[in-house]
């Protein structure tokens, strides 16, 4: 590979882990594409051999759910984008910035997230979470708590902040399968 090839494998690396750090949830192979073709960051083939790079090397993880893979960034990953940042082109990186909080929307449009919560007696709430996109469920949670308004806090919360939580959850138990 020359050294100009290997440079370029590197940026578009680098502009994959600022916009998957910047858009700062989990988003689907799918999503990454779209959004990657869309704005020319890069081409298909480039984007799938980074993502599969990043994730070989530890950057980033990839989780498969209904039959989608769903990728974050890894604390290597935030380490990794932390000492090379500068080598992104800083208009590539003004165009993640002025675009991704839309992007997030739109991703968040795709998704479907609701809580609910019911009451098995004076004392114990069930409470279901859930995080569905498209036709399937990413995460359904069911937690059992002592009171009402408890239940009525964990749906506020979930509904608020599903996306980080759910990352959490899900770096929690890669870390833990990695032990």
């Amino acid at each position: 590979m020359s050294s100009s090839n290997a440079r370029e494998l590197a940026e578009n690396k680098l502009i994959l882990l600022y916009f998957i750090d910047k858009i700062n949830m989990p988003i689907s192979n799918l999503q990454l594409t779209k959004v990657f073709l869309e704005n020319r960051f890069m081409n298909y083939f480039y984007l799938q051999h980074c993502l599969t790079d990043l994730c070989n090397d530890g950057n980033i993880s990839c989780e498969n759910s209904g039959g989608k893979s769903f990728y974050s960034i890894t604390p290597d990953g935030k380490k990794t984008l932390g000492f090379f940042t500068g080598m992104i082109p800083v208009g590539i990186k003004k165009r993640i910035d002025d675009t991704v909080s839309d992007i997030r929307k739109n991703i968040r449009n795709e998704t479907h997230i609701s809580a609910d919560y019911t009451p098995v007696s004076d004392r114990e709430f069930v409470v279901e979470c859930r995080v569905n996109e498209d036709s399937f469920t990413l995460m359904d949670l069911k937690i059992t708590v002592g009171s009402r308004s408890d239940a009525i806090k964990i749906c506020e919360n979930w509904e608020k902040h599903s996306q980080s939580i759910y990352s959490e959850i899900i770096q929690s138990l890669i870390k833990q399968r990695d032990s």
